[in-house]
């Protein structure tokens, strides 16, 4: 599982147990979301999606947790076997 660090912004990947407790950003998608690719690029800032994700982060930070997981970056939408799991 992926989950997006609240401190550095960058993509954590965990397995099984060692999955820590993380917010989850359940949202509509709007245009220009921040994808896999914007994270792991370095582009996600330019994206019109970015602010949404900072708020998420911002939330996420005050209630106590170090990862979250937004389905539009920690999910690799261009790998068939991630988006049948």
């Amino acid at each position: 599982m992926r989950l997006l660090n609240t401190d550095t912004l960058k993509l954590e990947t965990f397995y099984d147990s060692e999955i820590p407790i993380y917010a989850i950003l359940s949202h509509t998608w709007d245009r220009e979301e921040v994808l896999f690719q914007d994270i792991e690029n370095g582009t996600a800032e330019g994206r019109y999606g970015y602010a949404k994700l900072k708020g998420a982060v911002e939330q996420a930070i005050r209630d106590g947790f170090k990862y979250i997981w937004i389905d539009t970056c920690c999910i690799d939408k261009s790998s068939s076997a991630e988006l049948s799991e």
